[in-house]
């Protein structure tokens, strides 16, 4: 396993973070455990989650993520072996979580991060990110920007306020951001040079070879400010592992189960780019879903890449990614198709 420092700090993160949002809707929390086993066995240390997960979000199901991995860390009593990520739903209407509209300010923030850690059952988290903006912004997909001046957010100042309270307080060591923009991520690096607060260590956002909008804006941000890229969604929801090309839907697949949601990955466009990047992987010898991986692992902006599988040979599969390294060809090859049609799912 490769380790990558995380920011600025003195932390080294495996560069493959393991992702859990599967756990307590199509994994049990005894396939959590096995997944988490076998991670820490491969070498990953660092491990990412959400008060929000699993997903899709639902009142029901909320929480049972941070739980089986709470489950697991008192039953092991391995904390000190792995770094733990987690993160504060952003501006929603998901009255589940704290009885009406969430919001990042500082109130929801400290009650959000109690909840997660006596789920986790541990007394801090190593990185405490804000799941996304509490503004009204272009992320989750949004190419255009629509500025509204009646928007009522959260100022990132006292965003960050409340997060450098909870850094001293020793509930959380580090902070960072996930689905941001340039303009936020920006910003909260100017303010906490500012005010000497918390410097947020790293950006969580998709990153694949379908979507590769970070490289417009934020990947020099990401090398030059040392905030770099978890990249999630790496295989574009297992798209661009091909196993739904044809029309194919494989029993127990998130697509298959939740198609009607998540159709970020599914238009016309995509689904002709994940043929051809399948071609690709197949004149090179290689695995479609690691190729996939491996670009993601290769770039210099990303500190970790976060996987997530349902069955452990997907789990297996993924990890081996962080051995293989891809051939010119097919990194010349990867840029074609990008060329001809960049972007299919941003």
């Amino acid at each position: 396993m490769e380790y990558r420092p995380l920011g600025r700090t003195d932390l080294k993160v495996s560069a493959i973070c393991l992702g859990t949002m599967n756990w307590g809707e199509q994994n049990t929390e005894q396939e959590a455990h096995k997944q988490l086993d076998y991670a820490l066995d491969a070498g990953i240390n660092f491990i990412d989650t959400a008060e929000l997960y699993p997903v899709p979000p639902k009142a029901e199901t909320q929480g049972n993520t941070e739980s089986y991995i709470g489950t697991w860390l008192k039953a092991c009593g391995n904390r000190d072996k792995v770094i733990l990520a987690s993160k504060v739903t952003g501006r929603s209407d998901m009255e589940w979580f704290r009885g009406g509209e969430t919001r990042l300010e500082g109130k929801q923030i400290k009650v959000a991060l109690e909840n997660s850690l006596k789920r986790m059952q541990t007394d801090y988290l190593d990185l405490y990110q804000l799941h996304w903006p509490d503004r009204s912004s272009n992320y989750f997909g949004q190419l255009g920007y629509t500025h509204d001046p009646t928007d009522d957010f959260i100022f990132l100042e006292d965003q960050l306020e409340v997060l450098d309270s909870l850094v001293r307080s020793g509930k959380v060591r580090y902070v960072g951001v996930s689905n941001e923009t340039p303009w936020g991520t920006a910003r909260f690096l100017a303010i906490s040079e500012e005010r000497g607060w918390p410097r947020m260590v790293s950006i969580q956002n998709p990153y694949n070879l379908l979507n590769r909008s970070f490289e417009v804006g934020l990947a020099e941000i990401a090398i030059r400010e040392q905030c770099g890229l978890l990249a999630y969604s790496p295989l574009g929801f297992g798209v661009l592992s091909g196993k739904y090309l044809g029309g194919e839907l494989p029993s127990g697949a998130r697509l298959t189960l939740f198609g009607d949601i998540f159709t970020r990955y599914t238009n016309e466009r995509a689904v002709a780019a994940t043929r051809a990047y399948v071609a690709i992987a197949k004149e090179n010898g290689l695995d479609p879903s690691q190729m996939a991986l491996a670009y993601v692992n290769s770039r210099p902006f990303v500190t970790s890449n976060i996987i997530g599988a349902t069955s452990m040979a997907q789990l297996v599969a993924d990890i081996a990614s962080i051995d293989v390294t891809l051939p010119e060809q097919a990194l010349q090859a990867i840029e074609a198709v990008h060329g001809h049609n960049p972007n299919p799912s941003p």
